[in-house]
């Protein structure tokens, strides 16, 4: 017969190898995604002849002559993008005009059509046509940013549209951009099929697209609908869910009209079973083209901010649009809304209020559950961690920041922290999942220490990083 110490050692052994099992089976970030999500935020310029002829839409009939910026300053957009503490730039190398702004071999709508002659007043060669992918792609380079392109397989303008053979054309206008201006971070497909001038839809080979980058690309992050590698988080307006799982289940979606719904876009699958995070779209102004109309439109700095607590903040990444001007600029209202949210951003982080905090040892069941978003969630389902927190001293604090580590898996699903001032508790906040960051905000209290519990998980939680500070009270939605 079995001694108590042995069954003990059993039944421990059992669940460990369980738990061990089930982290394995768990959807995990590849390196690339793992750096994407340190990326955190990052600017979109949409770019073309909708600059110039204030469509949002091109119809795909515009004269190329009507692209000519003739200020274009690829590295002031990368001074500004600096300034503002992005850490790349994704520019719209062809909108659903079919416009490319590179001369592609594969299309007779491109800027080697326009005016647009670089020299005078850009770094591109004197007297050669013009390149904006060139120039945007070596001018990243100097500036130590990362370089995206979108490019939209919806084309209005070329006569293939609508054929098979257009899919060879969208293969091999994607190898003329990662051949010519790699390396290339982020590719964003847009999933918008309308009809081409034959008045036809393209039915798009996705399949054939991912297996092209993959092939010449495999580091390049691609981001729609439903991936493979980010997805979109259901909205335009920046804001993910306060739910936020970096996991999805893709199969019998598509990107455009065959995604998901919004709100699973927003929150994820708790269970998914593809490693795919979500990334927060947004404009700085009403529009994604500029249009001068709205130049007293820009978002300001506060709103950015409430816009980065909300992305960011929800374990999400935050590509937020700038659209350069008809010089080929970005303009001075969004560079100096871009500066100052650069500055709220470094003063009301500046200083960190944790002095240390300790982990407490994990329990489990030796029965885990699998988990809905509609579960009774309860103490000690699976997984539970409580980490004590110490602060510097007594301090007024209204903002948390936490970080969970993302290399075996998202865990966790629900938390809590109190706060205390000595023996004296203050307050209580629940929260979902964490992910990559999750900044927490609240009426300022004064603390002396922090009690965190992970209260529900997957799997082994893993909170890898606290904060907390005092940030602006009017930066702090009521």
């Amino acid at each position: 017969m079995l001694n108590m110490t042995r069954i003990i050692f059993l039944l421990l052994l059992t669940t460990t190898v369980f738990v061990n099992a089930q982290t394995r089976s768990q959807p995990l970030p590849t390196k690339a995604q793992l750096a994407w999500h340190e990326m955190e935020f990052y600017l979109f310029c949409h770019f073309g002849p909708n600059t110039f002829t204030d469509k949002e839409w091109g119809e795909g009939t515009e004269p190329e002559d009507i692209f000519n910026p003739a200020h274009l300053d690829c590295r002031q957009w990368c001074r500004i993008a600096k300034a503002a503490g992005a850490t790349g730039i994704i520019i719209t190398a062809k909108h659903h005009d079919g416009f490319c702004l590179w001369p592609s071999k594969y299309s007779a709508h491109t800027v080697r059509e326009s005016k647009y002659l670089p020299g005078r007043l850009s770094r591109a060669g004197k007297n050669g046509k013009g390149d904006v992918l060139k120039e945007l792609s070596q001018a990243c380079k100097e500036y130590g940013l990362k370089f995206g392109v979108y490019i939209s397989p919806w084309d209005r303008n070329h006569p293939r549209y609508g054929t098979p053979e257009y899919n060879d054309v969208f293969v091999n206008m994607m190898k003329e951009i990662f051949t010519n201006y790699g390396p290339i971070w982020e590719l964003w497909w847009d999933g918008a099929n309308g009809e081409g001038p034959n008045g036809k839809k393209q039915v798009y080979d996705w399949d054939r697209f991912k297996k092209t980058v993959n092939t010449i690309s495999p580091h390049t992050v691609i981001f729609s609908d439903v991936g493979p590698h980010i997805r979109w988080v259901g909205n335009e307006k920046g804001i993910a869910g306060e739910t936020n799982w970096n996991l999805l289940d893709t199969t019998g979606f598509t990107p455009g009209e065959g995604a998901p719904p919004v709100d699973t876009l927003n929150r994820g699958n708790v269970n998914g079973k593809n490693w795919i995070p979500a990334e927060c779209d947004v404009s700085i102004r009403p529009g994604w083209f500029y249009h001068k109309e709205e130049d007293d439109k820009v978002k300001t700095p506060e709103q950015l901010f409430q816009l980065w607590l909300k992305s960011v903040g929800r374990g999400a990444n935050l590509l937020l649009n700038v659209p350069p001007d008809r010089r080929g600029l970005i303009n001075e209202k969004d560079s100096a809304a871009l500066v100052g949210f650069e500055k709220l951003r470094d003063e009301n982080f500046h200083t960190n209020l944790v002095s240390s905090y300790r982990i407490e040892n994990m329990k489990s069941l030796s029965k885990p559950k699998l988990f809905t978003e509609q579960s009774n969630i309860q103490l000690n389902d699976f997984r539970t961690q409580k980490i004590h927190v110490a602060l510097k001293k007594e301090s007024v604090m209204n903002c948390i920041v936490l970080r969970e580590r993302l290399e075996k898996g998202q865990s966790i699903m629900k938390f809590t922290i109190t706060i205390y001032n000595d023996d004296l508790e203050i307050r209580t906040i629940e929260g979902a999942t964490i992910g990559r960051k999750r900044i927490l905000t609240f009426p300022a209290e004064s603390s002396t220490r922090l009690v965190i519990r992970v209260t529900a998980a997957k799997h082994r939680p893993a909170i890898t990083n606290v904060e907390a500070y005092l940030i602006d009270e009017n930066l702090i939605e009521k």
